[in-house]
């Protein structure tokens, strides 16, 4: 058995030549949630560490292999860039059309690392000199913005080059402007999409750039004419600007941006495992109905959107609407969505094959009605079309069965539950026009949820949302973000607590009861 541990830490370097943190000789039994002790840390640094045990026989281990953690921008003072969006007079800050962001600039040889923290209000993807920048979707998740907004950091050291470099993003409403809950709430948290990044760059000789989001972009619409969490997308490929993330561009034809007056104290660094693919699955069969729709069926309920790819002339419009069920004569059936359309519309450009996937939207769907697409009446190409499963990148963490295939399968629906309800917050459906963080259903599935995959990031990033919706009078909101009305209901207002012990019972760690 463990006896004691000792922990070190160095500043900068991995070879203990600049040790930070030292505990020594620590008599415990201890061997997770040892906080760290040292002096401050300062921003934007990377911190090695190292760990050795003792056993009760006194033998003293080697030891570890070296592991890092690296800060980012520890206060919102160190923030240089500024909030940026469209000028008006160029585009209009209500139209639909996501918008188009860039911004070229030259670097120096010898760059030895970079980093990129940024955010955005609705939802954004980065690109550099062309290529998306991380695998991470619908960033920067769902908060109570007005409290909280978390921004990512990225390495991209490697996609740098000497010379001219693009940054680009692509920005749509997401949960901040877009349409919200069964109240059809809309501009919950402000009615202006805007980006914000800044770039360090450092050199072998010691020097440091900074580029930052500021007046001096460019900016545009592009091909994804409207795009919305609970209605789908529609997305015309005749307007892609071909090249537009690529230095050498032509942007003169490229509206103006404006400096956003909006909040800095509200951020912080990313705290939940970010949104992404985690499975493909190939469609099993396509079929047409009695009511002579033509409707792939995924052979699976699942959340996450089609990708496919066509051969279009151009101008050829392919309608994709997405269903959980079929009614008892076999045809598609939508009754159960509400309001939201889940519907994609994706107009070819007409060069040869195409591929597409949605943006800033998903679907909670198993069938998907096809419509438009090249040939479909001799029946649907399925090599054409994948299900990317999207949700928050959790670790598996328990497993479970047995000698009854029933209850075997009951719990792989029991996880496709959770899966398809883990995207950014613990919601209580995918795909009707609500995709709420429900108080109750949270708190009466915690223990379930800890179960099945590591939610240690996932509830700490919910909660302090939780801690910053409670009102004076300690009513919980039902929902968390808060964006409907209701507050302070038995069960609901519980998740309050019953969350917080769960995770202390679940990893034993006692900070996040501190917090709630």
């Amino acid at each position: 058995m463990q006896k004691a541990y000792q922990i070190q830490v160095s500043a900068g370097c991995d070879d203990f030549t600049n040790i930070l943190w030292d505990t020594g000789m620590v008599r415990s039994g201890e061997s997770i949630q040892i906080e760290y002790g040292g002096p401050d840390v300062t921003p934007r640094t990377r911190y090695f560490y190292r760990v050795k045990v003792w056993d009760n026989f006194e033998r003293e281990s080697s030891w570890s292999s070296t592991v890092w953690w690296e800060t980012g921008l520890l206060d919102h003072t160190e923030w240089k860039a500024q909030w940026i969006t469209p000028e008006p007079e160029g585009i209009d800050p209500l139209s639909e059309p996501a918008f188009l962001l860039r911004k070229e600039f030259k670097l120096k040889t010898g760059i030895t690392s970079a980093r990129i923290y940024g955010t955005g209000v609705g939802l954004y993807e980065l690109f550099l000199n062309g290529e998306r920048v991380g695998a991470d979707l619908l960033s920067p998740g769902w908060t109570s913005y007005h409290h909280r907004l978390q921004y990512q950091t990225y390495d991209i050291t490697e996609q740098l080059s000497e010379g001219a470099n693009i940054l680009g993003t692509v920005l749509g409403d997401g949960w901040y402007k877009g349409t919200l809950s069964f109240e059809n709430k809309r501009h919950v948290y402000g009615d202006r999409r805007a980006a914000l990044f800044q770039l360090y760059v450092k050199y072998d000789d010691g020097s440091e750039e900074i580029i930052v989001t500021d007046h001096t972009w460019k900016a545009s619409t592009g091909p994804i004419l409207y795009s919305e969490i609970y209605d789908g997308e529609t997305y015309d490929a005749r307007l892609e600007k071909a090249g537009w993330s690529r230095s050498g561009f032509d942007d003169s034809s490229w509206k103006e941006t404006m400096v956003q007056d909006l909040p800095f104290t509200n951020l912080v660094a990313q705290e939940n495992w970010p949104t992404r693919v985690t499975e493909v699955i190939q469609p099993i069969a396509s079929f047409v109905t009695p009511a002579g729709d033509t409707v792939l069926d995924m052979g699976q309920n699942m959340v996450g959107r089609m990708k496919f790819k066509v051969n279009a002339p151009k101008g050829a419009r392919i309608v994709l609407k997405h269903a959980e069920v079929l009614d008892k004569d076999g045809n598609i059936y939508f009754g159960n969505l509400g309001k939201a359309k889940q519907t994609i519309e994706y107009t070819a450009k007409g060069e040869g094959i195409e591929t597409y996937a949605p943006h800033f939207t998903f679907q909670g769907f198993r069938y998907v009605k096809v419509e438009g697409y090249p040939g479909q009446e001799n029946g649907l190409p399925l090599e054409n079309f994948v299900g990317e499963v999207i949700h928050s990148d959790m670790e598996p963490a328990g497993e479970f069965e047995c000698s009854d295939p029933l209850v075997n399968q009951l719990q792989r629906n029991i996880v496709w539950g959770q899966r398809g309800n883990f995207l950014d917050l613990p919601t209580d459906c995918p795909q009707r026009n609500e995709r709420l963080g429900w108080t109750g259903d949270a708190q009466v599935f915690i223990q379930t949820a800890l179960f099945n995959y590591h939610g240690g990031p996932f509830f700490t990033k919910w909660l302090r949302d939780l801690k910053a919706e409670q009102l004076p009078d300690g009513c919980v909101p039902i929902v968390i973000p808060s964006v409907v009305s209701g507050a302070g209901s038995a069960a609901w207002g519980d998740a309050a607590t019953i969350i917080p012990w769960t995770v202390y019972q679940t990893y034993g760690d006692k900070r996040l009861l501190a917090e709630q």
